[in-house]
């Protein structure tokens, strides 16, 4: 069987709907919040869980701790330095 979705990846299951460039946004967001990440506390390569909004949790070593939306480390969580306005 011929695979259909090569562009749009996990987004192929909306089929013509919605966009194409709405598909592709949602794909990349997808794909961020189900990478793999190293734990910024034991060092282990594994897909994070997200608890709620913001707030993830190894499956390794059990630790809780506060990153992205959409994905457990941040840009800005990753330099230690917030500028204010």
């Amino acid at each position: 069987m011929a695979r259909r979705t090569k562009v749009v990846g996990i987004a192929g299951r909306f089929g013509p709907r919605y966009g194409s460039t709405l598909r592709k946004r949602w794909r990349d967001v997808m794909k961020r919040r189900y990478d793999v990440y190293v734990c910024p506390f034991c060092g282990a390569k594994t897909r994070m869980k997200r608890i709620s909004i913001g707030v993830w949790q190894c499956p390794k070593c059990g630790r809780v701790f506060a990153g992205g939306a959409y994905q457990p480390i941040t840009e800005i969580g990753s330099t230690g330095i917030i500028k204010s306005a």
